[in-house]
């Protein structure tokens, strides 16, 4: 394991439809945002048609996607890394995994206590 702690990571199933999408779309993004109905799912959009805003912040990225989150949604979901997985069901509405039946899916894991510490001594997410 490196010194560096991962803010986002994804599973197989989850790195297999990023390469599937990519195939298909060329490069892609994924937005994590809070709210109600799409906006609590990830989202995955072409690189270029999805404006990064002021208050979103980039928290790393997997299977070449960079995936941002809002900044209030970050920082309640500071001590959590998001893990981008795939489950059966339709993708949001206007998310490339729509229509796939299969869509993307975040779950969060808890980082520990030496995880915590290494992520005090810089912010990881700039």
């Amino acid at each position: 394991m490196t010194n560096e702690v991962e803010r986002v990571a994804a599973t197989p199933a989850a790195l297999e439809l990023i390469a599937e999408l990519t195939a298909e779309y060329g490069p892609v993004l994924f937005h994590q945002s809070g709210g109600c109905c799409d906006g609590s799912s990830p989202m995955c959009y072409p690189q270029g048609e999805f404006r990064i805003g002021d208050g979103d912040i980039l928290l790393g990225e997997v299977g070449g996607a960079p995936v941002y989150i809002g900044r209030a949604q970050g920082e309640a979901w500071a001590h959590t890394q998001l893990i981008l997985d795939v489950v059966p069901g339709r993708g949001g509405m206007f998310s490339l995994d729509n229509g796939r039946e299969r869509r993307f899916l975040t779950r969060g894991r808890v980082f520990g206590e030496e995880e915590l510490r290494k992520l005090e001594g810089g912010s990881g997410t700039e």
